[in-house]
């Protein structure tokens, strides 16, 4: 009896602080999680056949839209894998789609209540946060006051698409104090947010993985999860792995969590369009940038391969962050598309350090099929390209050279030296002269010294003769879409 009061004692304080606990004395006096029922319901009405998961197991819901689930002795949480056609549930456009599970106890009834939309989701839009990573107020109020109200506008600019966000992680900067004002600019927004977890949002600190997503937990809730919206399947994964105490993770893929998608992915039809946002690249060209036999483990996922044969069936789109850079690959029914930051160079400097400006993922869903730009932060949809006069570059003096930050394989980069066309121009793996100015040194940038140039592959240089007075860039995206800049040589 007085175990069983002391047990209910610690319900009282903190979730966030005192889970661990819980689960431990539970365990210790031999308790097991309670026996998770509900019902979904859609303005009073039953929804059927809704997935329910524990990050576990997946069940769905029957004709009356009622689950009964016995949590896995890890679980902490029970969540919707929302449907399509409804509102995406949210506090303060929080993403609230899930509820804690008690420690212990017998029965625990768990809830959900959707709204459904007024407009067909199969025409959706979302927008991608890459690490907004806010280290201090100051980082805050650019969010706050900068950030947040550009997406608010980039969100109105959509007209009466449903509209949601996914923030890829690092949404602070290890400081934790810090979770309110992220939570008061996603509220800026007007648009509810998804979150993915980062290696600075982890206690990295903890003994193991398994406890170093504790904090994170009691403010965002579970660190994996699935939704949908239209026709399109969302997938958040964790990826960051806590190998050591004090700082040290890499990027991989736990068997539970693959084990978790494999049974989420056999709910989805063969062919069907699946998005997938973490935070550590899959891969990057950035070894291959640096003359680098091997890809940094904390910089790429490890156990990417298993990955990629799961999202084989379906034609796959993979959202990441992390790196501070603008790079996307393609290969066959997948393609990755690995953001430059909101935050840019930590909130150093006005442009990344492949010279990309700090901005924000637009997407567009028509269907199956997606459509997408960058916005940069302070400009517009249509600017996607700086150009440098002969003499900036320290790759390429004699050329003009272009920076196209959003480039991926299937653009085309051409240029025309006095109005007449010359072609494509050269694409280089190089160093951004902006960058290079910006934060090459080691008393540069002021903020954070630590920040350096970093190569990157979408440069492009096109030598123009003696005596041409003008070049004109034209860069065509994927879409057919045309942007154009030009620089006097006069």
């Amino acid at each position: 009896m007085l175990r069983r009061h002391f047990l209910r004692n610690l319900s009282f304080v903190s979730a966030g602080l005192m889970l661990p606990a819980q689960e431990l004395f539970a365990r210790f006096f031999g308790f097991k999680k309670p026996l998770v029922k509900g019902r979904v319901l859609a303005a009073g009405k039953p929804l059927a056949g809704v997935g329910i998961s524990d990050g576990f197991e997946i069940i769905q819901t029957d004709s009356e839209g009622r689950y009964s689930l016995q949590p896995h002795s890890n679980a902490r949480f029970i969540f919707i894998i929302l449907p399509s056609g409804y509102e995406v549930p949210h506090g303060n456009k929080l993403a609230s789609f899930f509820e804690s599970i008690a420690a212990y106890g017998d029965e625990q009834i768990i809830n959900f209540s959707l709204q459904p939309l007024k407009v067909s989701d199969e025409k959706h839009a979302f927008i991608i946060w890459g690490d907004t990573q806010i280290l201090d107020k100051d980082d805050a109020k650019q969010l706050l006051e900068v950030s947040a109200p550009e997406t608010k506008r980039i969100a109105a600019s959509l007209g009466n698409l449903p509209v949601h966000g996914i923030a890829l992680g690092d949404l602070v900067f290890d400081k934790f104090d810090l979770y309110p004002d992220y939570k008061e600019a996603v509220a800026k927004t007007g648009v509810p947010f998804f979150q993915v977890i980062g290696n600075h949002d982890m206690d990295l600190n903890a003994r193991s993985d398994e406890m170093s997503d504790i904090t994170y937990q009691s403010h965002f809730g579970p660190t994996y999860y699935s939704f949908n919206r239209g026709k399109v399947h969302y997938v958040v994964l964790d990826n960051v792995f806590c190998h050591k105490p004090s700082r040290g993770y890499i990027g991989y893929l736990t068997e539970h969590q693959l084990a978790w998608l494999d049974k989420d992915l056999a709910l989805v039809p063969p062919g069907s369009t699946v998005v997938v946002s973490l935070h550590i690249p899959t891969k990057t060209g950035a070894a291959k940038r640096a003359g680098q036999r091997e890809e940094s483990a904390a910089n790429t996922t490890s156990n990417r391969d298993i990955l990629y044969k799961m999202l084989k069936p379906f034609n796959a789109h993979i959202m990441s962050a992390h790196t501070h850079v603008s790079e996307n690959w393609v290969d066959g029914n997948l393609m990755e598309h690995n953001h430059g930051t909101v935050c840019g160079a930590w909130w150093s400097g006005p442009i990344c350090s492949d010279g990309c400006p700090p901005g924000i993922g637009v997407y567009m869903v028509d269907g199956e099929n997606l459509s997408w730009y960058y916005h940069p932060t302070g400009g517009n949809k249509e600017t996607q390209i700086r150009l440098y006069a002969p003499g900036k570059s320290q790759d390429k003096p004699n050329s003009v050279v272009a920076n196209v930050w959003n480039w991926d394989p299937a653009w085309k980069v051409e240029w025309m030296q006095d109005g007449k066309p010359m072609g494509e121009m050269e694409r280089f793996t190089g160093k951004d002269p902006w960058a290079i100015e910006l934060y090459l040194g080691p008393e540069l940038p002021a903020k954070h010294k630590w920040v350096e140039p970093s190569l990157t592959e979408h440069l492009f240089a096109a030598m123009p003769a003696s005596g041409a007075k003008e070049v004109t860039v034209l860069a065509t995206d994927r879409f057919g879409v045309k942007f154009s800049e030009k620089i006097s040589l006069a």
